[in-house]
């Protein structure tokens, strides 16, 4: 299980109302999870056992108003932010092949590649079904809006596979899609769901976006300095993939010469370790943070901007997570 956010609370009754509301969408998650018989039923309950930091569910719970209830209707989508992106983890480790997920089996190497689909399937189709419970149909367009996003990124990560020439354009608009966009719709359908106003849905939509992109910036990072035990992922899996991310972009500035081993959609083991180490000595590790650390600091002045009675505290304490976890 991946350690999950550790907030600093203002009052008991504060830490009791998020701690029973993480509780509530972990059982609604479990309750979807157990609700298909035999193997593909086997294969969501170990999609959700797998674990993960709930930050998405969670961003969900911190944009709500703190003068209203967390009922139903943000339960549900916290629960649907949450499935979406178990969906698309499901379905990107078919694509990529691979055979470990947060340090566990994933889904397609232990039960198959179509029972894999077929639960991711039914983790997306279960996510609007949750959503549309709510009534909301801006809600629901939201989080469609996030779904067709991330289908975008994987189009063009795959687009852009041993792409040496990948500008740093071309980059955040990937993570955008992959990532920031289905961060920015957790904050939003908090928002959104309990009356927050517009101006403040828009605020913490964008206090997403860029919390999102930090968060994919330093886990590329993490695979070239990571530790395989903390991130259940082999150092250099990108690399091997052919996926150019920000390390890569800016080693390649600097011409250290992995550009040669990178444009191969064949890369052996030590080329995949040669580039891992040519990336590391670059300098570029410590660019990209500086970049990471810039969504962070843009994602807290946002906040300070930000109209209305939302849990500033707790989301600029959750912005400095992003950075701790990864230091």
């Amino acid at each position: 299980m991946s350690p999950r956010p550790s907030l600093t609370w203002r009052s008991a009754a504060q830490k009791r109302r998020y701690s029973r509301g993480t509780e509530l969408v972990e059982a609604r998650l479990g309750a979807v999870a157990g609700a298909f018989p035999g193997e593909l039923g086997e294969a969501c309950r170990a999609t959700l056992g797998a674990g993960g930091k709930r930050v998405r569910p969670l961003l969900t719970l911190l944009c709500v108003r703190r003068d209203r209830e967390l009922g139903e209707a943000v339960l549900r989508a916290a629960t649907a932010v949450e499935l979406l992106h178990m969906a698309t983890l499901v379905h990107d480790d078919v694509l990529d092949r691979a055979e470990l997920r947060r340090g566990r089996p994933t889904v397609a190497h232990e039960f198959g590649v179509e029972t894999a689909v077929s639960a991711g399937n039914f983790l997306l189709a279960r996510a609007f079904s949750e959503l549309v419970g709510t009534g909301d149909a801006a809600a629901v367009d939201i989080l469609s809006a996030a779904a067709v996003g991330l289908s975008e990124g994987e189009v063009m990560q795959r687009a852009q596979a041993h792409q040496v020439e990948t500008t740093l354009a071309d980059y955040e608009r990937r993570c955008e899609r992959k990532t920031a966009d289905l961060f920015a719709a957790a904050c939003r359908l908090g928002a959104q769901l309990s009356a927050a106003g517009e101006e403040a849905a828009l605020a913490l939509g964008e206090y997403g976006r860029l919390i999102g992109l930090a968060f994919q910036v330093f886990d590329d990072i993490l695979d070239f300095d990571g530790d395989e035990a903390k991130t259940g992922k082999r150092p250099g899996t990108d690399v091997r993939d052919g996926t150019i991310t920000l390390p890569i972009i800016f080693a390649l500035e600097t011409g250290s010469g992995v550009a040669e081993l990178l444009a191969s959609p064949a890369s052996s083991p030590d080329a995949v370790d040669a580039v891992v180490k040519a990336v590391a000595e670059s300098g570029a590790l410590e660019r990209a943070r500086a970049v990471a650390l810039g969504y962070i600091e843009g994602a807290r002045r946002v906040l300070d901007e930000c109209p209305g009675r939302v849990e500033r505290e707790l989301l600029a304490q959750l912005a400095t997570q992003v950075v701790d976890r990864y230091s």
